[in-house]
C-alpha cells in the first residue's frame, strides 16, 4: 500500500498549525508534509515530529510575496539573489527538520513575457539550487499545477516537467506529480503514473479530489485504482516515496472534519491488511 503523509495546510484546518502534527498521528498518518515552515521556529516543528513519531518529507522553498499573489521566484528575471537567499533558507530548515525533498516552485510567467523568455532562467536557477541542495543531501523537486488554480503558473505538464530534470541532469532533481494536477491539465493519469514512476525521476506523489479538491473518494478519479497501479509500479521498479494527502477536507474547518473524512484510508488500510 502507498505510504501517505499528511498535508498540514490543508488537513486539520480549524487547528493551529502546530497542533495539527498531534492530529495527523492520532490518525495514525506515520509522515506530515506542508507549504511552509518558516513562521515557526525550526526547534518548535523538531519538538512535535519528535513527540509524535513523525517524519517531515516535504516542503516548499520559499514562494516570494505569497500574500501578494506570487508563486515561487524560480522562473522570474532578475529575482536571482532572492531566489538563493530563499533556497539556502529552505535548505537550513530541511537539514534541521531532517526532510529530504524541497519543492520549488517555479512562479508566474510575468504578464510582459513570454513563457519561452523565462525558461533560461527557470533553468539555470534549478540548476544551481540542485547543486546547493546537493551538498546538503538533499533533494529539490519541481512540481506542474494546472492553470486553473493558478492562471499563468510557467510548469503544467508532467512531460515538460521530465524534459528540464532530464536537461538539467542533476541526479537529486525530480518532478513531484499531483495527480490533481494531472487530471486536470491532462488526463490519462495511470498510463503516466506507468510512465515516469520506473525512470526514478518522480520524487513524490501527491492526491486529491477532481474537481474540487477534497477526499480522493470524492470525484472522477478513480484513486482505488490509482494507488493499485502505484503499489503494482511500486513492486516493479522499486519506487518507495510517499504519497501526500493534499487535499482540503470536504467538511472544512467543522472539529474532526478531517478525521471524519479518512474513511478512505481506513478501508483501503482493512483492504491490504
Amino acid at each position: 500500500m502507498p505510504q501517505f503523509a499528511a498535508n498540514l495546510s490543508m488537513l486539520y484546518p480549524e487547528l493551529d498549525f502546530l497542533d495539527r502534527f498531534d492530529a495527523a498521528a492520532k490518525d495514525g498518518f506515520k509522515a506530515v508534509e506542508y507549504l511552509f515552515p518558516y513562521a515557526f521556529a525550526k526547534e518548535d516543528i523538531v519538538a512535535r515530529l519528535k513527540h509524535n513519531g513523525l517524519q517531515q518529507v516535504l516542503f516548499n522553498g520559499p514562494p516570494g510575496n505569497w500574500e501578494g499573489g506570487e508563486r515561487g521566484l524560480a522562473c522570474l528575471p532578475g529575482r536571482d539573489a532572492e531566489f538563493r537567499e530563499g533556497i539556502a533558507k529552505a535548505i537550513d530548515y530541511a537539514v534541521a527538520l531532517d526532510c529530504p525533498r524541497i519543492h520549488i516552485m517555479a512562479g508566474l510567467v510575468p504578464a510582459d513575457l513570454q513563457r519561452d523568455a523565462v525558461r533560461p532562467v527557470y533553468l539555470d536557477n534549478l540548476r544551481w539550487a540542485a547543486e546547493e541542495a546537493a551538498k546538503a543531501g538533499r533533494d529539490v523537486l519541481i512540481e506542474p499545477i494546472n492553470t486553473r488554480d493558478i492562471p499563468g503558473f510557467f510548469l503544467n505538464r508532467q512531460d515538460d516537467a521530465h524534459d528540464i530534470v532530464e536537461a538539467i541532469g542533476a541526479p537529486n532533481l525530480k518532478v513531484q506529480m499531483d495527480l490533481y494536477h494531472c487530471q486536470i491539465v491532462e488526463g490519462d493519469v495511470a498510463m503516466k503514473i506507468r510512465k515516469y514512476l520506473p525512470t526514478g525521476r518522480v520524487g513524490h506523489l501527491q492526491i486529491a479530489g477532481v474537481p474540487e479538491r477534497h477526499e480522493p473518494d470524492i470525484g472522477e478519479q478513480n484513486y482505488g485504482y490509482l494507488f493499485d497501479v502505484i503499489d503494482e509500479v511500486s513492486r516493479q521498479s522499486g519506487w518507495q516515496g510517499w504519497v501526500g494527502c493534499e487535499y482540503r477536507p470536504k467538511r472544512g474547518a467543522e472539529p474532526g472534519g478531517t478525521s471524519a473524512g479518512l474513511g478512505w484510508l481506513r478501508a483501503l488500510q482493512q483492504q491490504r491488511a
